[in-house]
């Protein structure tokens, strides 16, 4: 772990410190009570029992029984407190996180599937919990067993106890040796798991379309493909684990072989007498246990540091950049006004080229033309959910650059329903309260009524509260549509962008939702993206946006006079003597 890394990881250690110093002197005191019991084991085997102190024996006994009882109070100390910082900071880490995906830019969710971003919220921070928790712990008791068996057993026969301790060098070099192999391997490990999230979240989300073009079987080919990937990356790291596994148990067990001969050979030359051999044979697990403590921390220590890792890297991205002395955007008018404005995606082509437009306030302006254009592209920096670069121009609402309001209150005043709806889990209630959700329940049935959604919501037998499921599943297109209308009038914004809202909607549903939309357009500037052409005949103004450029503006009846592009593609959608000029 990188000091900056590691310096981030003990931060979140902060607010715990009380309970993460009882849980180290918890596990300190462990340590120290398990060295009882071998200094009893010689006491016994060198004085009490050749010199026949029977009661001594007994009292001896009950001490070791206590203190081991003593133990057991403390290790359930340390699993259950342990465990609960650990989750808390895990809770902390995954709030932090969460915040943090609030305020990134549109950019990294074009760049990031859904199901990995879960994966790092989920399942990389559960190992860290498991690092937050063991590691400090098990650091401490493996230290203070290890150093503290070295003294006792130096005590005993230090030349012995050297000869045991030089296997320690040995193992050192081995761990250092797989620790790399293990922390590439798991990277790889947590990276397929990724890939089979974001295949199950796509997977379900799309489970209709999947069954309307019965292509069950190549998303189980799919899933496969990435399950596979995941089994390779684990072959990976469970062979590097291995291996680190196999060959530190191995240097572990010479350590056994060299009491025995040592040993032995000690006591055969009368260095040492044989209740010291018989100490030093059960004391010598003192250092063996700790020693096998810290490999198996080893595996640990890479899951959770590859899981912080993951974490950190989603944290330092950029959050959305805003002018430090942004202002509040109040009291708005809704004049609005691209000016010379220029935009290209990350590594694409410019999707803009010096587009000039003018809105004045309460006014509706609909953009027109071929899918690929750059309509949704105007629709998109208007509320600065992308942002325009240096030098690629300016967009003005009340005449001042959009880049000079908090971006809070900027998109407090833009409301925009799109073709694709997206209600949340949950309630009509809960959704509609999106557009405000201090609003009263007299406020919130006025936004349904004018969006001609009221009535069918009381027609549910629970009324607002009728949970809709997943994506507003249970719900018609045009319910949906209705309901995003109604949390839009709920929220009241001076300004209105309406990108294809009805697009995909039949005739009869088409003509209540456009009532809706009518009305809510209302007072308001609106910006509207349509493909029927019918439904922005009656707009203040009509541009015509072919290859990022505006190509015509003007009125329906001007722009049909004009017999230019707006014409042939009003052409292609109404009959010759359908067309009003």
């Amino acid at each position: 772990m990188k000091p900056s890394m590691f310096k981030r990881f003990v931060s979140y250690y902060g607010p715990h410190k009380g309970m993460l110093t009882l849980d180290m002197l918890a596990s300190l005191l462990i340590s120290v009570i398990g060295m009882v019991y071998p200094i009893v084991t010689n006491k016994m085997l060198n004085e009490y029992i050749p010199q026949k102190m029977y009661s001594t024996i007994v009292v001896a006994g009950c001490i070791v029984l206590g203190l081991y009882v003593l133990r057991l109070l403390l290790r359930y100390f340390v699993q259950y407190y342990g465990h609960i910082i650990g989750v808390r900071m895990q809770s902390q880490m995954r709030q932090d996180l969460f915040a943090h995906l609030q305020k990134l830019p549109f950019r990294f969710y074009d760049n990031h599937e859904t199901g990995r971003i879960m994966t790092r919220i989920t399942s990389d921070l559960f190992e860290v919990c498991e690092l937050a928790h063991h590691g400090p712990e098990n650091l401490l008791i493996s230290s203070v067993m290890i150093l503290l068996s070295f003294i006792y057993l130096a005590t005993i026969d230090w030349i012995l106890t050297l000869i045991i301790f030089a296997c320690v060098p040995i193992l050192l070099v081995v761990t250092m040796h797989y620790r790399k192999a293990m922390t590439r391997a798991f990277d790889d490990r947590r990276k397929s798991n990724a890939t089979i999230n974001a295949a199950v979240e796509s997977s379900v989300t799309g489970i209709r379309v999947t069954k309307a073009f019965t292509n069950s079987k190549a998303e189980v080919e799919k899933f496969r493909v990435g399950d596979e990937e995941f089994v390779d990356s684990s072959k990976r790291a469970y062979d590097a684990m291995a291996k680190f596994h196999a060959s530190t148990s191995f240097v572990t067990d010479v350590f056994n072989v060299f009491i025995l001969i040592a040993g032995g050979l000690f006591l055969y030359a009368g260095r040492i007498s044989f209740g010291d051999y018989s100490t030093f044979i059960v004391s010598v697990n003192l250092f063996i246990n700790p020693v096998n403590m810290l490999i198996q921390f080893m595996e640990q220590f890479q899951n959770g540091v590859s899981g912080f890792r993951r974490f950190v890297e989603i944290m330092d991205e950029e959050p959305e950049a805003e002018d430090p002395e942004a202002i509040e955007m109040k009291g708005v008018a809704g004049e609005i006004e691209f000016r010379n404005v220029t935009y290209a995606y990350e590594d694409a082509k410019e999707v803009l080229h010096n587009v000039d437009l003018r809105l004045e306030k309460g006014k509706k302006l609909a953009l027109v033309g071929p899918s690929g254009g750059g309509k949704t592209t105007l629709c998109h920096l208007l509320p600065n959910f992308y942002h325009l670069g240096e030098g690629d121009g300016t967009i003005l609402i009340d005449g001042t650059d959009i880049r000079k309001f908090t971006l809070e209150s900027l998109r407090r005043n833009v409301g925009i329903v799109q073709q694709d709806v997206f209600l949340f889990v949950g309630t009509i209630r809960d959704n509609i309260l999106y557009g405000r959700p201090d609003a009263t329940e007299e406020e919130m049935m006025e936004a349904a009524r004018r969006a001609n959604i009221h009535d069918y919501i009381m027609t549910l037998e629970k009324g607002y509260d009728t949970e809709i499921g997943e994506r507003g599943v249970k719900l018609s297109g045009g319910q949906k549509q209705r309901i995003s209308i109604a949390r839009v009038f709920l929220k009241d914004p001076a300004i209105l962008i309406l990108d294809e809202a009805t697009s995909a909607l039949d005739n009869t549903t088409e003509v209540l939702i456009q009532q809706a939309l009518d009305e809510l357009c209302r007072g308001r500037t609106t910006l509207v993206v349509a493909h029927r052409l019918s439904t922005i005949r009656n707009a203040d103004e009509i541009a015509v946006v072919m290859e990022g450029r505006i190509a015509e503006r003007g009125t329906h009846e001007a722009l049909m006079a004009a017999n230019g592009t707006y014409r042939s593609l009003y052409a292609l959608q109404f009959r010759e003597n359908d067309l009003v000029e």
